[in-house]
């Protein structure tokens, strides 16, 4: 039975993109004034949405192919300050980089420039949109050349469509909880 690989499915190229295209997310929600110079600029359309974080795909096609779940599963994309970093498990390696996001046109666009790892020194163009206050999904163009005019990724083209959901964290979980009320008793 043949394994199926991230590397020979053009994933190398994926992960980095998919990783710049959730960083770029959480630098514009980042942003604390529109008029400051910013890589990452303020999005008005989903200002409660935070970036930061851990996310998994929980669906891709490539080039008109659904990816396994197996191959879901291995990949993961932090976001942090800016950054993004995909770690595929069963990789010696991860992809780092960064990015930039224009609002100003539909579907909203993001240019991607990997740092460090198989992808560094190249560029990556997507599209994406924030379908849930823990969900987004974006389509990247593999060859860099182009942005997709549409969330497709047909047979015989360089796109990748994937859909991510934000991981719960221990850390997250408890920022997000509200702080208990403190009282002071008069014990002595």
């Amino acid at each position: 039975m043949e394994r199926f690989s991230l590397q020979s499915h053009g994933m190398k190229i994926l992960l980095p993109v998919l990783f710049l295209g959730l960083l770029a997310l959480e630098g514009r929600a980042g942003a604390a004034d529109s008029n400051r110079a910013s890589p990452v600029a303020q999005s008005s359309k989903a200002p409660e949405f935070r970036f930061d974080g851990v996310w998994k795909p929980r669906g891709a096609i490539m080039r008109g192919v659904f990816l396994p779940p197996p191959a879901l599963k291995a990949i993961t994309l932090t976001i942090h300050q800016g950054i993004y970093e995909v770690i595929v498990e069963g990789e010696d390696h991860s992809d780092k980089g960064t990015f930039t996001l224009d609002e100003s046109v539909t579907p909203m666009r993001m240019t991607l420039k990997s740092t460090e790892g198989p992808n560094r020194g190249k560029t990556f163009l997507a599209i994406y949109e924030v379908t849930g206050p823990h969900a987004m999904r974006v389509c990247y163009d593999l060859s860099g050349t182009a942005f997709p005019k549409e969330f497709k990724a047909p047979k015989d083209t360089d796109l990748y469509l994937v859909g991510y959901r934000r991981q719960a964290t221990e850390k997250a979980d408890k920022a997000e909880e509200p702080a208990e009320p403190v009282s002071r008793s008069k014990e002595q």
